[in-house]
């Protein structure tokens, strides 16, 4: 079999940025890098454009390597359809290389099959379990801190120094908001936003 029927898959979310794990990991098991495909989105769904364009590649002559099976994705119901139009319809075989079993080279007869099948379908069924019981605990946790008072996000940059005078100045129209803005080193949006809440917190 040519290197040219070997593909790679990976993804990361847009919030991570760690996906030279996933292609180290693929090149090790042969793949040619300009034939790994990576796509930054949330596995939630498949509506992924390089996912997309690798599925138009993939035939019976191809194998497909992934490095673990949340990689493809994690919803339960659509990583088994995947899974069927990979093998099924492509007729392409997959690697999962972090679950050797999960290899459909190794046995092409009907036992083979179901096992493959059966493992996918307690691993998928896993990782969307997971993927649920980490955002519930989420917004548990945020829940619970905003019950407890507890403000959220990035706390906001310190007042430079000189604040207090500008803004006594600004608030009795001796200078305007772009020229207090300036004075204090800020946007003029965010001074007036800044303003606000000082104006608030000294009332």
């Amino acid at each position: 079999m040519s290197k040219e029927t070997i593909y790679g898959y990976a993804r990361v979310s847009t919030r991570e940025q760690n996906e030279d794990r996933q292609i180290i990991a693929l090149m090790e098991m042969g793949v040619p890098e300009q034939n790994i495909y990576l796509d930054k989105l949330s596995g939630k769904n498949f509506e992924r454009p390089q996912y997309k364009k690798l599925l138009r590649k993939l035939n019976s002559d191809s194998v497909l390597y992934i490095k673990s099976i949340d990689r493809l994705g994690r919803s339960y119901r659509d990583l088994s359809e995947q899974w069927r139009i990979i093998t099924k319809e492509k007729g392409a075989d997959v690697v999962v290389i972090d679950m050797p079993i999960l290899d459909t080279r190794r046995e092409k007869n009907l036992l083979g099959t179901f096992i493959s099948d059966l493992i996918l379908a307690l691993l998928s069924y896993v990782a969307e379990t997971e993927y649920r019981t980490i955002h519930q605990r989420q917004a548990e946790g945020i829940a619970a801190a905003k019950a407890r008072g507890v403000k959220l996000g990035r706390p906001p940059k310190p007042l430079p120094d000189n604040f207090h005078e500008v803004y006594q100045k600004w608030e009795a129209g001796k200078v305007s908001t772009e020229e207090a803005a300036r004075r204090v080193n800020m946007p003029p949006s965010t001074y007036r936003y800044r303003a606000s809440i000082y104006k608030n917190a000294t009332l």
